[in-house]
């Protein structure tokens, strides 16, 4: 096992498959020359050459199209976006090729694209620079939708997107790529659409995926104080979601808060909440419960975005008002 940072397993994960199979190449805007928005793909232009890592214009519907048209003649792009707000410009190729060509051409053309980028608030970027899209693509059939929380992940999940035969989003974020984890020494993959359980517990639990991780961290360790035993799980993948591990954690625990930053509304909470009441109505002892970002425009203002934003105290919050230790 080594330490390495979030960007560094990314960049790992590109390069070990750029070097195992000629198809995969990077495009995206500054990925070359200037190493990356985030250094994700440092050094990577050195080693693999102007013709397999990519400068792009800023023109975010040209470059997704043509990895798109790429993936369909034998490519494996992977294309980033040098923030997944800019990939609305992209979004029709996204969602009316990428998603859709399988299903149109009869199976006669697969995808295998991967686009990638960071997501969600990522501080003082206000409105139009702070938003989290995963569930928009999450909705759409024909994507496979990942949102690693840590670089052991982002490594294993990241190479198992660029093998996929199916176009996949694989959303990051700006505040994680200086965090530092252990990876696994050598080549490994790790399964897309399987849950992860980071901590085991009796009481609640907690469900949530990318960065949101570390916020109910952090509020499990404060429940424990309370002794009150948290099961955290983390999704890793929102298209396909594990609802088998969700399910079995509500029929041990009674008791579920999912944790997200996007929206409220039609967001991958609600989707959860539905099959939990589903499967596993007759287990809950109390309403499930969800902490989201605010429904509004996310601000500017520090003290505005810490209003907006989830943290450790709101999760508190809800656990204990799901265990009726505090009224809502």
């Amino acid at each position: 096992m080594r330490e390495l940072a979030f960007r560094e397993a990314l960049r790992e994960a590109m390069s070990e498959e750029m070097r195992r199979d000629a198809q995969v190449f990077l495009m995206g805007e500054e990925v070359a020359q200037y190493n990356g928005a985030y250094k994700v793909s440092q050094g990577m232009l050195d080693e693999f050459g102007p013709k397999r890592v990519i400068d792009t214009p800023i023109a975010e519907l040209g470059f997704a199209g043509i990895g798109v048209g790429a993936s369909m003649n034998g490519l494996r792009p992977i294309i980033e976006f040098m923030t997944f707000n800019f990939s609305l410009v992209a979004i029709d190729q996204v969602i009316n090729s990428a998603a859709k060509m399988m299903s149109m051409s009869g199976g006669q053309f697969t995808c295998p694209i991967v686009f990638r980028g960071p997501t969600a608030s990522a501080g003082m970027l206000s409105s139009q620079h702070s938003q989290a899209f995963e569930n928009w693509y999450a909705n759409c059939p024909g994507l496979k939708v990942i949102v690693p929380s840590n670089p052991a992940d982002a490594k294993g999940l990241l190479k198992s997107a660029i093998r996929d035969n199916d176009p996949v989003i694989f959303m990051e974020s700006e505040q994680m790529y200086g965090d530092k984890g252990l990876v696994p020494d050598g080549e490994y993959l790790m399964p897309i659409g399987v849950a992860d359980i980071k901590r085991t517990g009796t009481d609640v639990t907690l469900v949530t995926f990318g960065k949101m991780l570390k916020v109910v961290m952090a509020a499990a360790d404060e429940l424990a104080k309370d002794n009150i035993n948290a099961e955290v799980i983390d999704l890793r993948t929102v298209r396909p979601i594990d609802y088998a591990t969700v399910i079995s954690s509500v029929k041990k625990t009674n008791r579920c808060v999912f944790i997200e930053e996007s929206w409220p509304l039609g967001n991958i909470s609600t989707e959860i909440c539905f099959r939990v009441q589903k499967d596993a109505f007759d287990y809950l002892d109390a309403p499930m419960l969800r902490v989201t970002g605010g429904d509004v425009p996310l601000p500017y203002a520090p003290t505005l975005i810490e209003a907006y934003l989830p943290n450790p105290a709101k999760v508190v919050k809800a656990v204990k008002e799901v265990m009726y230790l505090q009224k809502a």
